[in-house]
Formats: C-alpha cells, sequence, structure tokens
C-alpha cells in the first residue's frame, strides 16, 4: 500500500455496506471489486473484511486500516488543497449534518451563499432530527445544538443560544401565569423528542438555587417547527431555542415566562472529526459560519 488509492477504496466499502452498492459507487462490476480486495488482502497479508452476500463486516484489522487511514487521506487531501489554494482557490466536496429546523431556517441559506462565493466547493447538506446517532465518518462537518454528549469530536463556538420557557397569551388567559417553575407541573406541556434526551424534565436556575420539573407533556413531537406551531396555537406551554422562538415572541404570538429564571444553554456548534489537518474548505466554512453569526447572530438582532 504505497499511495492513497488503497486505503481510498477500502472507505467507500465500509461506507457502502456491501458489495453491489460500493460496485455501483465506483462505477465496477462486483467480480471487479471482490477481485481488487483479494489483491489488497494478499498485499497486505491480512484478511480486511468478512464477505457476505448483503453485508461487509470488517475484521479488526480493516477497521484499524480505515480508522488510521481516513486520518492519512484527510491530510494528504488538506496538503493538496493549500497548494491548490496557493494557485487560486477553494476545491473538493463538503459534507455537512444538520438539525432538521435550525438547518433549514439558518444553516441552508449559508451554506448556499458560501458555496456561491466557491463555485469549485461542492455542498452535501442531511438534515436530521438526531444529527449525533448517524454515522459521522460521512461527514466532514455536524451541526450541534445544546450540551454535547461525550464524543471523540472536536467542537467549535458558532453561536450562543439561550431556551426559553413560552406559551401563546390565549393559554395564559385560560390557565394563568406561572410564577415559579413548580407551577409548570399544573400546566398542559409540549415537549420536542430529540438526542435520546429526557424530554420532560425541565431544569431551570436562579443564582445558586436549581429547580427540576417534571413537565406533563400532552403533546410531542420530533419537529420544532411542529411543537412551535402547537405553542402559538394556544395547545401548550413548551421550552424552546432562542433561535426558533424570537420571531414569534417580537411579534406578540408567544410570550416568555419565568423571565427570572434561566434555562441551559444550547450554544450552536460544529463538530469535526479532529483538529489537525483540517482541509482548507473546512477550515474556510467554519470561519465563515462563525463571522455570519457574530457579533450577534441573526435572533438577536
Amino acid at each position: 500500500m504505497n499511495d492513497s488509492a488503497d486505503i481510498r477504496f477500502l472507505l467507500t466499502l465500509r461506507e457502502s455496506g456491501s458489495l453491489i452498492a460500493a460496485a455501483r459507487k465506483l462505477g465496477l462490476s462486483p467480480s471487479a471489486i471482490t477481485q481488487r480486495l483479494q489483491q489488497l488482502e494478499k498485499k497486505l497479508g491480512a484478511q480486511l473484511v468478512n464477505r457476505t452476500a448483503r453485508r461487509l463486516h470488517f475484521t479488526d484489522e480493516g477497521t484499524l486500516l480505515c480508522e488510521r487511514g481516513a486520518e492519512l487521506v484527510e491530510q494528504f487531501d488538506a496538503l493538496f488543497e493549500d497548494l491548490q489554494m496557493r494557485r487560486g482557490g477553494l476545491v473538493g466536496t463538503l459534507r455537512i449534518n444538520a438539525p432538521l429546523g435550525f438547518g433549514r431556517r439558518h444553516l441552508a441559506p449559508a451554506i448556499a451563499d458560501f458555496q456561491q462565493q466557491n463555485p469549485d466547493i461542492d455542498i452535501s447538506l442531511t438534515l436530521s432530527d438526531r444529527p449525533l446517532t448517524q454515522t459521522p465518518d460521512r461527514f466532514d462537518i455536524v451541526v450541534h445544538i445544546g450540551e454535547l454528549p461525550l464524543s471523540n469530536l472536536v467542537g467549535y463556538a458558532i453561536a450562543p443560544n439561550a431556551r426559553f420557557v413560552c406559551a401563546a397569551p390565549a393559554l395564559l388567559r385560560r390557565v394563568g401565569t406561572p410564577e415559579s417553575p413548580d407551577d409548570l407541573s399544573k400546566l398542559p406541556c409540549i415537549v420536542l423528542r430529540e438526542n435520546n434526551e429526557d424530554v420532560s424534565l425541565w431544569q431551570f436556575s436562579k443564582g445558586r438555587t436549581r429547580r427540576s420539573v417534571r413537565v406533563p407533556a400532552h403533546l410531542s413531537c420530533n419537529d420544532g417547527d411542529v411543537i412551535r406551531q402547537w405553542a402559538c396555537e394556544g395547545r401548550g406551554v413548551i421550552l424552546r431555542s432562542e433561535w426558533d422562538v424570537a420571531d414569534d415572541l417580537a411579534k406578540g404570538r408567544l410570550v416568555r415566562l419565568l423571565p427570572g429564571w434561566k434555562a441551559p444553554d444550547a450554544n450552536v456548534i460544529a463538530l469535526t472529526h479532529q483538529r489537525a489537518g483540517l482541509p482548507a474548505r473546512t477550515r474556510h466554512f467554519m470561519q465563515y459560519l462563525q463571522s455570519r453569526f457574530r457579533p450577534l447572530p441573526p435572533w438577536r438582532q
């Protein structure tokens, strides 16, 4: 294995998941894929993949080669992209994964503008209600909102984002305005299912005082736009990101509750696989995002 072609071939096999899918992606026949894999294994003197009719199962040696090899390929590509930049511009493909609502409203316009400014970069955006649960190797950048669970990914701050308890004026006229977090347990609430969190346990703080409230989740959904719309219709109280409700608060469709109590922030961060050796296109896109959302993000302007 004296160049990156064999590593790229093996990474394509892992990403595809089957010989047929890999053959389709590489424009080869399944028999040609099998033959090339056999030649690679013979050259290395180790079995890399256990083949079945439907799936490919990587051995420990194959997994190690993919993990270490992916880092080498990224560094190799970064080197040549830096050389390309010296001659004139950013090139390559950027794969981004992001949450549904934030991706639609704020990230998609930023990506389109960035690509227009850098026409030699191809950008693939995937929106998901659970970005971190998907295979992180498939993406160059994963945009995450909120507390980051234990992970090997490297985080970069993009924008501040608080979380507010909100309700429609019509609902407050019916049930009254809560004066403390404990009052929320007596009110109809709507929760957003995301990131495998305990979404009906709401946390608050005021100075050194802490409160945890189990709210009655009469309505729930995995789409933030849906729960925000339900709240605007007066169907319940929500705990929602500032970026999502700022416009409704400004126009009076929602009212912020318990302003003296603070819910945990849910700042916007971008995650990459490593800090060093990032391709130039990835570094420049991160810098572009940070400049676009600073010093004030759109929801605070």
